[in-house]
């Protein structure tokens, strides 16, 4: 069984999700039979660095709120990233574009490292307070998680997998999708938002109940799955912020 999943590394939803649904898997009785794939989606694709400005204060300018409740909202988002292991440092961190990531992701998919890039992109934008849009930095990453840098680098400043992101978000806009984490199982079932560990347990055991019987259902989301209002954070899933 394939699980497709359209995330976006500045999406904090997407990294507790991640963890939730590892929980999940492991769980699993079939584990061993499911191949996760890492899709691209981007929340602002003409997301820029600003420097000097805290996330607090580009939160507080972009849904209208004091910078007071934006430092109370993402101390409660931390303490949900804190129940599943994760230490989110909102004072380092620093947005930006996440295309490359997403191309420097693919390439990795095809090194057989995806699973170790996904994860350290996740930390250095969460933990670590790295620049993602920084192309260097990302050459750092590569190399940290076991990838040649020099390699890293020539594709960075290529034009290599442009395309098969923007083919992945296309996909993922024909299965509407609109937030982020979305996970497809077999592009028969489909759920959204970082769920509970039990919730996602429970889908995987539709999806292949559903594999083994051979249904045909389109991709839905599950019943009571999360989503965000307008381009917010809220509710276990972000929001896409459409290009102009």
């Amino acid at each position: 069984m394939k699980v497709e999943i359209w995330s976006d590394y500045a999406c904090p939803f997407c990294y507790i999700g991640k963890r939730k649904f590892q929980e999940a898997l492991e769980s699993f009785e079939h584990k061993d039979d499911v191949e996760v794939v890492y899709r691209s989606f981007e929340l602002d694709p003409g997301a820029e660095y600003a420097p000097g400005t805290s996330i607090h204060e580009l939160l507080s300018r972009k849904y209208g709120m004091s910078v007071e409740q934006a430092i109370a909202n993402n101390n409660n988002l931390g303490r949900q990233a804190g129940e599943m292991g994760l230490n989110f440092n909102f004072d380092a961190m620093k947005t930006g574009n996440t295309f490359d990531s997403h191309r420097l992701m693919a390439w990795a998919v095809e090194q057989g490292k995806g699973d170790e890039l996904s994860e350290r992109l996740f930390k250095a934008y969460f933990t670590d307070g790295l620049l993602l849009q920084d192309r260097q930095v990302l050459v750092t990453l590569a190399g940290e998680v076991g990838l040649s840098a020099e390699e890293a680098e020539q594709v960075l400043v290529s034009n290599r997998y442009s395309e098969l992101v923007r083919a992945e978000e296309q996909v993922g806009s024909e299965l509407g999708i609109r937030g982020v984490p979305f996970y497809v199982m077999d592009r028969k079932v489909g759920v959204s938002g970082a769920q509970s560990p039990a919730s996602f347990l429970q889908v995987l055991q539709q999806a292949w109940a559903e594999k083994q019987a051979g249904a045909n259902a389109p991709a839905t989301a599950e019943p009571g799955a999360n989503t965000a209002a307008g381009d917010n954070c809220a509710d276990g899933s972000c929001e896409v912020h459409a290009r102009d």
